[in-house]
Order: structure tokens, then sequence, then C-alpha cells
């Protein structure tokens, strides 16, 4: 248990030490010891890097040479039904002290909180008595893993209670008053060594939310258009590849404007501004092309350097674009976002971003791998090696097609040879059309009914297309085909379904499967460190 009643002094065994002000990121060697439940309730911002809110908090603690070290930090929203209470105290404890373990580090002792505001006509001190039963649970899931919990703080209101401790002198009834923000001891070697609390993740989720507001029907009727033009064009195998051109074209320039745009101060105001930078057209065009992942894989690595702060704007904001219907859409800039978030040192908003981008797809495979590495830890460069590659190996790519088409060109245009160059084009295709082909039916897809889609695009529907960084968790199913002769007949134009070319990385079209559901970000309720469920589609 900490010190309740006692003064700053000696180091005692109880003692709990922030190196670095934290986490030791800092190149500075700087120690803040906290004693009392006070300054553990005043460093819980610093230890999250936001103000939680309606919130289970478990933090571990390593013990070395007599004195507790923090460690690995573990949330989860408060479930508004009580029987839902053991369930949430068992998965978080859980995923803490597994997830420290992975780390090879398990908890000597852990510090629980509990976090919310009153309700409209409660108290804080009622806040207090309604969430004891949590904190005990809390408890007894930490216990039985071995791990006490030696310190159970209630926040509410301004002011702070400890369920550890029985004495109303230290711990009065009516709970102790928080220190002001920015004034205690960690609050100053947090500052020296960088780090800065985010404010609410309300207000930071608000940065990723579609706007309620009267252009939102504009977008709407912007994305309606884009889906009618863009959509049978992604499933057929010829166009597609035009399209990703197109939208990575798109979102070149947009960076750009992005990059060149006049900085303004506050949070709000920027978003306002990057929202006055993008026109519906714009970003349905884009919110659209990104739906397919061998494109979205390529705008991924816009993850560094200067492109990587304009990027992170742009997939802001049409993850905010992404309104009514077209909340599952969502999926793609929000994991874009939270993807470049991390590669950029910035965890929180990674998290969360591919946290709400689970929420609009929970199957969206690239959301849940990189969310499960992130909440583990585990260093993004070999991402972003991964990434490099497939961006110079496009660019070689490119540089080698362009001389080899000038050379058809020009053998075409003379006496005699255009005969030869058609044979030639057909036969090219005749070759390509004997490869296999690869159809992805994880979500109850078939080729009829993929036919049935493209020739006939329903609206405000999500386009699966596979391909990407993506594909090589799963098995992929392929089916023989006949040779095609020479002299078969040219593909149909459009809705045909009858396969061309590959799209680059040799993937096909899976015309989307379902329509509205699972749209908005994730519940508060979404863990920072139990591992993910089962792969699915992405």
């Amino acid at each position: 248990m900490t010190n309740h009643s006692e003064p700053t002094g000696p180091v005692e065994n109880n003692d709990f030490t922030a190196r670095n002000a934290l986490d030791g990121s800092a190149g500075h060697d700087t120690q803040v010891t906290l004693r009392t439940p006070a300054e553990l309730a005043d460093a819980l911002p610093y230890l999250l890097g936001y103000r939680p809110e309606d919130s289970i908090v478990l933090v571990a603690l390593h013990d070395r040479d007599g004195r507790g070290r923090f460690g690995g930090r573990a949330r989860l929203g408060i479930p508004a039904n009580r029987d839902d209470w053991g369930a949430a105290a068992r998965q978080l404890a859980q995923g803490l002290v597994t997830g420290s373990e992975r780390r090879g580090a398990r908890p000597e002792q852990i510090v629980a909180y509990v976090c919310q505001e009153p309700a409209k006509g409660e108290t804080g001190r009622e806040v207090k008595l309604r969430l004891q039963p949590l904190a005990q649970l809390l408890r007894t899931e930490c216990g039985a893993l071995d791990v006490p919990v030696i310190e159970a703080l209630c926040i509410s209101d301004g002011r702070f209670w400890s369920y550890c401790c029985p004495s109303k002198g230290c711990c009065p009834d009516d709970g102790s008053p928080m220190g002001l923000p920015g004034t205690s001891v960690l609050a100053a070697a947090a500052t020296y060594a960088g780090l800065h609390v985010r404010g609410t993740l309300r207000e930071l989720r608000a940065r990723l939310l579609p706007r309620e507001t009267s252009a939102a029907l504009e977008q709407e009727t912007a994305l309606d258009r884009a889906g009618m033009a863009l959509v049978p064009r992604i499933l057929d195998d010829t166009a597609r590849a035009e399209v990703a051109e197109e939208t990575l074209v798109l979102a070149e320039h947009t960076l750009g404007r992005f990059a060149a745009a006049t900085p303004v101060s506050g949070l709000l105001p920027a978003d306002l501004r990057d929202d006055d930078l993008l026109t519906h057209d714009e970003a349905a065009r884009l919110i659209l092309g990104l739906q397919d992942r061998t494109t979205r894989d390529r705008a991924a690595a816009w993850m560094e350097g200067d492109e990587a702060a304009p990027a992170l704007r742009l997939w802001r904001a049409l993850a905010r674009r992404c309104v009514g219907p077209y909340g599952e859409h969502a999926a793609a800039p929000l994991t874009l976002a939270g993807w470049v978030a991390w590669s950029t040192g910035d965890d929180l908003e990674a998290r969360e971003a591919l946290a709400m981008a689970l929420g609009a797809d929970p199957d969206y495979l690239f959301a849940r791998l990189l969310h499960q590495a992130c909440n583990e830890g585990l260093d993004p460069e070999a991402i972003r090696r991964c990434l490099r590659a497939g961006r110079d190996e496009t660019a070689h790519t490119k540089a080698t097609e362009a001389p080899a088409e000038t050379d058809r060109v020009n053998s075409a245009d003379q006496p005699g040879q255009t005969e030869r160059a058609d044979q030639t084009d057909r036969t090219g295709r005749t070759d390509h059309a004997d490869q296999p082909d690869r159809c992805d039916q994880a979500d109850g897809e078939t080729p009829s009914s993929q036919g049935s889609a493209q020739s006939s695009p329903r609206r405000r529907r999500r386009v699966r297309i596979r391909g990407g960084a993506d594909d090589d968790a799963r098995p992929v199913r392929a089916k023989a085909r006949r040779p095609v002769a020479a002299s078969s007949h040219p593909p149909r134009a459009g809705g045909s379904t009858h396969p061309g070319v590959p799209a680059p990385g040799g993937t096909r079209t899976s015309a989307a499967g379902r329509s509205g559901g699972r749209r908005g970000p994730a519940s508060a309720g979404g863990t920072r460190s139990a591992s993910d469920g089962p792969e699915g589609d992405s």
C-alpha cells in the first residue's frame, strides 16, 4: 500500500519511481518518486498521455532494488451494464499481465484506477460508492493472477478516493482534491522531458469522426456520384489499375496542397482549414479509390519525413468525410492515419485511430494487425522497410515499362507492322488469361454474385479488392481455367465477369458482400493491451 499520510521524505520500499518522467524515453536520467495517493492520482494523465474519462486503468509495477517502477498500462471503458464488470476486469487484468510477460517482465504489483464524472444530480462520492464493486473485482482478478493490487483509486469531479485506505483521517469520505494540472513534480519532469498531456480521448476521436454539419449531405451526394462512376471501373480488371493511378495522383496533388497550407494554432481550427482544402468530389474519389488494398498500401508509403505530417492530416480529413451510410469506408483512411501516427511515434493516436477503424469494419485485417503490433510495442521499422521496398519496386516497374510502351507504339506506326502489333497484344492478353484465377470468397461471395455486382453496382456498398499487405496473411483459393484461344473475343466492358489481366500484385476483385453495418468509431471499451481476435477480411 502507498504511504497515505507521509510527507515527502526518504525513499521507502513502497515508493514508485518514474524514470525519465515515465518510461525513460527522454535523453535525461531523471527520476521522480511518488509516495502518496495524491501523487499517484496526479500521475495518471502523464502515464497515459491523456486524461481518461469513463475508464478503468491498470498500471504495472516492477520491483527493482526495493523500488516500484512503472511498467505497462492497460485501459478499458467502464461498461454501462454492471453485469459486464466482471468480464471487463478479467480481460483487463489478463491483458496487462500477459502483455507484460510477452515483453519479458511480469509485473510484481499493480495500481488500479477507475475514472468517471458524476451523472446529472450525482456527486463524486456517490460515483466512488457506485464503482466500489468494480474496484473490488479488479483486485480479485489481479490477485487470481498472483499480482496484487497495492492501490486502487477512484477519480471523479476533481477529487480522488482510495479504496485501500480505511482511515478517514487521510482519506475523508468526501475525497481529497486533485492538484492543479501541471503543478506537480511529475508534471514538471514530464515537461522537461518533452512529454505532454493530449487532453481527453473524446477530443482525440473528434478529429477522426464525421462532422455533423449541413455539408454532410453534400458529401454523401458526392460519394454517391463517385460510387456510380468508379465502382464499375474498380471491379473491372483492366480499368482498376487506371483508377489506382488516378487515386494516387490526386492524393499526391492534395498532399502538396496540405503541405503548402498556412499553419494555424489550435486543433479545431487546423482541422477546419484542412476540410476547406478538400472538395467533396475529391474526397469522394479518394475514399472510394482507397478501398483497393493495393492502392491503400502504396498510399501507406507516405509515412515518414516531410510527407508524414500532411499525409496524416489528409487521412484524418478523409475519415471525417465518411458520412452517413459510408461509415464503413472510413476503415481505410482511419487505418492509414493510425499507421502514419504509429510510424512517427504517436502511439496514442495510432491506437485510437486503429481501434476506430476496427469499429468501422471489425474484419479489416490490416487495421487488426497494426493494432495488435502497436499494442504489443513492436518496432514499426519492419513495416516501413516493406513499404519502401514496394515503393521502389513500383517505381522501377514504371521506369522499365515506359520505354517498352514507346517502342511498341513506334513499331506499330511503321508500314506492315500494325497487324503484327495487334497479334502480339492479343497474345499477351491470352497469356495472362491462362493464369489461374484468384477469387476471394471470404465474405461468402461467389463468382456469380460478383458478376451481379459488376453488372449493376449498388450504391453505398463498400468495394473489397484483393491485394496488398493483407493477402499474405491467409491462403488464397485458386481455380484452374481453360486456356483461351488467341482469337477469342475481347473482354466485355465494365461489368464483364471474364477475368483479364491481374491487378498489380496479381490480385482479383471481390464485390462487396454487405452494405451498411458496423459504422462509426470503436466504443470507449476498446482495450489497449488485450490481443485481437482471429484474422478476418480487411
